[in-house]
C-alpha cells in the first residue's frame, strides 16, 4: 500500500511539472513559436518525383505503343485498300402499273394493300354485261356474213352452169352458120339459069339468121363468163365480211376477257388506288406491282472504279435491318455518269468549270433467292451500304 501511495504522489509531481513547462512555454516571447513551427515543415517536407517523360521505362513505353500504331495501321491500311464502299445507294426493282383497258364498274376485289400476289392471280373483277352483249351481236353477224357467204358460193355454181350452156349454144349457132354460109356459096357458084332467083335469096337469108344466132350465142357466153367472175367476187366480198365479223367477235370476246384483271407477275400489291364499286376507265392506273427480285443500284465515286468489275462480291448493309448483312455480287457498271444521262445535264464550256469527283451507278445483284420474306423485306427505295471487294 506504501509503495502504490507513493507511485500515485510521483505521477501527480509529473503532471504539475508538465503543466508548469506548457505555461512556461506559452510565455515565451511569440517570435520563438513562429520560428519553431516555421522549422517544424522543413522537417516533414518529402522528396519531389521527376516529371513523366524523365521516369525510367517511359521512353520504351512511347516507342512499343508508337509501334503498335504504325503496325495496326499498316494493317487496316492493307485490309481497308482491298473494299470499296458508298452510302449513295439505294434498292431498286421493277414497278408493274396495272391499268384497266376497258370501262365499266368494279364488281369485286381480290386483293388487299401490300398483298403478295402470283403470276395469274385473279385481282380485280370489272362488270362484263356491256361486253357480253357486244358478243352475242358480234356472233349474230358472223351468221349472218357467212349466209350471204353461202348465197353467192351458190351463184357461182349458176353462173358457171349458164357458162356451159352459152358454149353449147355457140357450138350449135356456129355449126347453122357454117351450113348456111356453105349453102349460100354454092347457091351462088350454080349458073343462074340452074337456080331461081328466090332459092338464092332464101340461102342468103339462112346465112344472116345463123350469122346473128352466132353473134348472140357469143354474146351470151360473154355474159355467163361475167356472171361467174361477178359471183366470184361476191364471194370474196362476202369471206370479207365474215372476216370482218368474225375478227369483231374476237374483239369482243378479248374486251369481255378484260373485265377479269390478272397478275401478269410475281409481286406485292402497292400504291392501290380503286375500290370495289368505282367506275374505271381504259388506261387509268388502278395499283403498282413491285417484282420480289430486287437488286442494289449504287452510286461509286468514279475514283472508286479502278480495280472494280463485274462478279466481284458485294458485302451490303441495309439500314431499315440493322445487324444482317446480304451477300451479293456486282452485276454491271453503267456506260457514263448520273450527271450525264440527267435532264439538265452540266455545262462545262461556259468558263465556270470546276471538277466535281463523278458518281457512276453501278448494278448490284443479290445472291439469295426472290424476297418474299416479310420479316426482313426488301423494298425499293431503302437506303444501303454496299461495300464491294475489289482486290
Amino acid at each position: 500500500m506504501a509503495e502504490e501511495e507513493q507511485s500515485t504522489s510521483q505521477k501527480a509531481d509529473e503532471n504539475k511539472s508538465g503543466e508548469d513547462k506548457e505555461k512556461q512555454a506559452d510565455k515565451r516571447p511569440d517570435k520563438e513559436k513562429e520560428s519553431e513551427k516555421e522549422k517544424k515543415p522543413e522537417k516533414e517536407e518529402k522528396p519531389k518525383k521527376p516529371p513523366l517523360y524523365k521516369r525510367r521505362g517511359f521512353l520504351p513505353a512511347v516507342i512499343i505503343i508508337a509501334v503498335i500504331l504504325i503496325v495496326g495501321g499498316l494493317i487496316f491500311w492493307l485490309i481497308a485498300r482491298q473494299y470499296v464502299s458508298t452510302d449513295d445507294a439505294y434498292i431498286d426493282g421493277h414497278v408493274t402499273q396495272i391499268s384497266a383497258r376497258v370501262s365499266a364498274p368494279v364488281v369485286a376485289m381480290h386483293i388487299v394493300d401490300n398483298q403478295f400476289v402470283h403470276a395469274g392471280d385473279l385481282l380485280i373483277e370489272i362488270d362484263p354485261t356491256t361486253y357480253q352483249v357486244a358478243i352475242d351481236q358480234a356472233k349474230a353477224q358472223v351468221i349472218s356474213s357467212e349466209g350471204k357467204l353461202a348465197q353467192a358460193q351458190a351463184q357461182i355454181g349458176t353462173a358457171k352452169a349458164q357458162v356451159i350452156q352459152a358454149d353449147a349454144q355457140m357450138d350449135a349457132a356456129q355449126v347453122r352458120f357454117e351450113n348456111a354460109d356453105k349453102d349460100l356459096k354454092r347457091y351462088q357458084d350454080v349458073d343462074e339459069r340452074a337456080r331461081s332467083r328466090q332459092q338464092l335469096d332464101n340461102a342468103d337469108t339462112t346465112q344472116k339468121n345463123a350469122k346473128a344466132e352466132l353473134d348472140q350465142a357469143k354474146a351470151q357466153k360473154i355474159s355467163a363468163d361475167a356472171n361467174v367472175t361477178s359471183a366470184e367476187a361476191s364471194v370474196k366480198a362476202a369471206e370479207g365480211e365474215v372476216e370482218t365479223d368474225r375478227a369483231n367477235e374476237k374483239s369482243a370476246e378479248v374486251n369481255l376477257s378484260y373485265c377479269k384483271i390478272y397478275s401478269p407477275i410475281n409481286g406485292r400489291v402497292t400504291e392501290r388506288s380503286v375500290d370495289l364499286g368505282n367506275y374505271v376507265a381504259p388506261g387509268q392506273a388502278l395499283f403498282m406491282l413491285v417484282d420480289p427480285n430486287v437488286w442494289v443500284t449504287a452510286n461509286f465515286k468514279e475514283t472508286q472504279l479502278t480495280h472494280m468489275s463485274p462478279g466481284q462480291a458485294v458485302t451490303i448493309e441495309v439500314d431499315a435491318f440493322p445487324g444482317i448483312k446480304w451477300h451479293g455480287h456486282v452485276d454491271s457498271i453503267q456506260a457514263g455518269s448520273g450527271a450525264r444521262f440527267s435532264v439538265l445535264p452540266a455545262e462545262n464550256a461556259t468558263g465556270n468549270f470546276v471538277k466535281v469527283v463523278q458518281r457512276v451507278p453501278v448494278k448490284i445483284v443479290f445472291d439469295h433467292e426472290a424476297n418474299t420474306n416479310d420479316a426482313t423485306l426488301l423494298s425499293p427505295g431503302l437506303s444501303v451500304e454496299p461495300t464491294v471487294k475489289v482486290r
